[in-house]
């Protein structure tokens, strides 16, 4: 009896044990299967979507561009400042009472107009003294003179001895340096009293006015009246480091060079003008070498004191092979482009850079005009892969051989002259490992 209960005890465990095991056993399979279905309908779906563009032998969408010969601009870059030719502080050439200010704060004026004017009353009362001593030494002179006459014919007769003739003779010369002496008297006091109307010594615009009417003002005040700055032409000071003078210097001595003025925040030309000089020596400090060129600022854009970018031409590049600067990848090997063939069929062409900036790059060797070059798409893309080429909307091109009206097959836009002009890149993608040209 006792015997008994322990074999049943244990027959009821070794049933639970295996329903248990055979219950882990089916959920096991259950998620095995979903596994399988799962990844199988994922991989199928990779399947279908690379069969329209994957490595299994469809095309690889792309934007293309077509390489065209242009005459291309070397420039150097730079940051200015602006500064005005001349630059005047118009002073009281005397002290006086301001009574008259003739210019509006901000006005052009030209040379010769008049600025203000100071109480004129004692330099015309000077003037006048100066007028009567010369008329009071002019008699004294002419008096002196009838005497030396008459003295000279007593002279010859012996009637008066010639010391007092050859006295008379001096004091002629002597009213006569007197005569001179006022001249110069009159002279000055013109000067003093012109003075007195303070002219514009330039062609300029005024400042802000320094001091008001009804003041008196003295030539030694340093704030003056105002400041006249020449606004027509004006000049920029800029810097180049040392390595580039040589170029410049040896384009300098054959032309004069251009030099543009741009906006801070764009690449629009402000103003252009012409480099007048190169500084005779570098800075030691800085590693550069200061240079003036001059702008006409016939519209006023450029203003004294103002931060502007420069660049400064002193070379074209004539009729030579240009690119989208998002076409050219580099490898191990160097710098290479994948052209699209006339089948659509993409093919890896190693290439040499001539010049190259943000927008477009100068091929010297490696691709003639007209050439299509991959600019977008690189991804996917490998050496000898069909593309489809695709305009920057998304939308299919044309089939190569296939004309649409006002552009050309390679999705460039035909200009109104005849010539092709390349399609914008769109951003170009990470580039792929590099393959090696083949």
């Amino acid at each position: 009896m006792h015997g008994e209960m322990p074999k049943q005890m244990w027959a009821q465990t070794s049933t639970r044990n295996k329903r248990r095991v055979y219950v882990v056993g089916l959920i096991v399979i259950l998620l095995a299967a979903a596994a399988v279905y799962y990844f199988s309908g994922s991989t199928a779906q990779q399947r279908t979507r690379g069969g329209r563009f994957g490595a299994d032998g469809g095309p690889v969408p792309v934007l293309v561009a077509a390489a065209a010969k242009a005459d291309v601009p070397v420039y150097l870059d730079g940051v200015g400042t602006t500064k005005a030719l001349n630059t005047v502080t118009v002073r009281s050439q005397v002290d006086g009472k301001l009574i008259e200010v003739d210019f509006k704060e901000g006005d052009d004026v030209k040379k010769g107009d008049v600025l203000a004017r100071i109480d004129p009353t004692t330099f015309k009362a000077a003037l006048d003294q100066a007028v009567a001593k010369k008329a009071q030494d002019d008699a004294l002179l002419a008096n002196a003179k009838n005497d030396l006459v008459r003295y000279e014919l007593l002279a010859a007769t012996n009637a008066i001895n010639r010391q007092q003739a050859d006295t008379q003779k001096s004091l002629v010369a002597q009213y006569t340096a007197q005569i001179d002496a006022d001249q110069g008297a009159i002279d000055n006091a013109q000067a003093m009293l012109a003075y007195t109307t303070i002219r514009a010594p330039l062609d300029g615009r005024t400042g802000i006015r320094q001091v008001d009417e009804g003041n008196i003002i003295h030539a030694s005040d340093t704030t003056g009246v105002v400041v006249l700055t020449q606004l027509k032409p004006i000049s920029i000071f800029f810097n180049l480091p040392q390595q580039d003078i040589s170029e410049v210097n040896a384009a300098f001595a054959k032309t004069p060079l251009s030099v543009d003025a741009l906006r801070s925040d764009n690449d629009a030309v402000v103003d252009q003008g012409t480099l007048r000089v190169v500084d005779n020596q570098v800075d030691s400090t800085t590693g550069t070498v200061k240079l003036k060129a001059e702008f006409p600022n016939a519209e006023l854009q450029l203003w004294p004191g103002q931060f502007v970018n420069v660049r400064l031409l002193i070379d074209t590049l004539k009729q030579v092979i240009v690119i989208p600067t998002g076409a050219v990848q580099r490898g191990p090997t160097g710098t290479f482009v994948y052209v699209v063939k006339d089948d659509n069929s993409s093919t890896i062409r190693p290439i040499t850079v001539q010049k190259q900036d943000e927008n477009q790059t100068v091929i010297s060797k490696g691709l003639d005009a007209g050439e299509r070059v991959v600019t977008t798409g690189f991804a996917r893309l490998t050496d000898g892969a069909k593309v489809a080429i695709s305009t920057a909307d998304g939308t299919p091109a044309a089939p190569t051989g296939t004309r649409q009206r006002g552009k050309r097959g390679d999705g460039s836009k035909k200009r109104g002259d005849g010539s092709a002009q390349p399609a914008a890149p769109a951003t170009p993608a990470p580039s792929p490992p590099s393959p090696a040209p083949q």
